[in-house]
């Protein structure tokens, strides 16, 4: 009689122990399971028109810091953007998709900037996907390398990293053309 009420007290502990543990909030999963089949490497190439003049500006200065426009680089200004892209350099090419987000001025010793920005799409087998991006743009080299740090629809589980070159900069107004050429691993 002790031998089994020393077991059934022992099973009772047990099973209480396991009904009190706390559930977990992860888990490992196969990707198959999610639809991922065979990771692919997709190569955009595309222009993205920075105007900040005239009556349609596509990226606006929203915040500044006081000592903005004493500093030689602009530290201290976010810009919040929403800018085209296109198939050519021309303004009037074809729209493949569009760059929002933010850019800061993030150097007081070059003109480095802080790129927080989502490129959607809108053509083709892209539309309705985005891919991200967040990094370091030292516009003044003559190529930049931003990280690709995910994305959306068919750019889900996406890295990889973009390319950007300024195509044209007018001194003048501030706007600028810029040739990106990205390179995205995704499923």
């Amino acid at each position: 009689m002790a031998k089994s009420l020393t077991k059934l007290t022992l099973i009772f502990f047990f099973a209480s122990y396991a009904a009190a543990e706390t559930p977990s909030f992860a888990r490992n999963i196969s990707p198959s399971s999610l639809g991922l089949k065979e990771e692919k490497l997709s190569h955009l190439h595309f222009y993205f028109h920075d105007i900040v003049s005239g009556p349609n500006p596509t990226a606006v200065r929203v915040a500044q810091a006081t000592t903005t426009k004493t500093s030689p680089t602009g530290f201290g200004a976010v810009v919040m953007m929403d800018d085209p892209l296109t198939l050519q350099p021309e303004s009037g090419s074809t729209l493949v998709g569009r760059a929002q987000g933010i850019y800061a001025l993030a150097s007081q010793e070059e003109a480095g900037l802080l790129m927080v920005l989502n490129f959607v799409f809108v053509e083709g087998e892209y539309h309705g996907s985005t891919l991200s991006v967040l990094g370091r743009n030292s516009v003044f080299s003559a190529v930049r390398e931003m990280p690709i740090v995910g994305g959306s629809g068919i750019f889900r589980f996406a890295r990889g990293y973009a390319l950007a070159r300024t195509h044209t900069f007018d001194l003048k107004t501030g706007d600028a053309v810029v040739e990106y050429d990205v390179y995205a691993m995704h499923y």
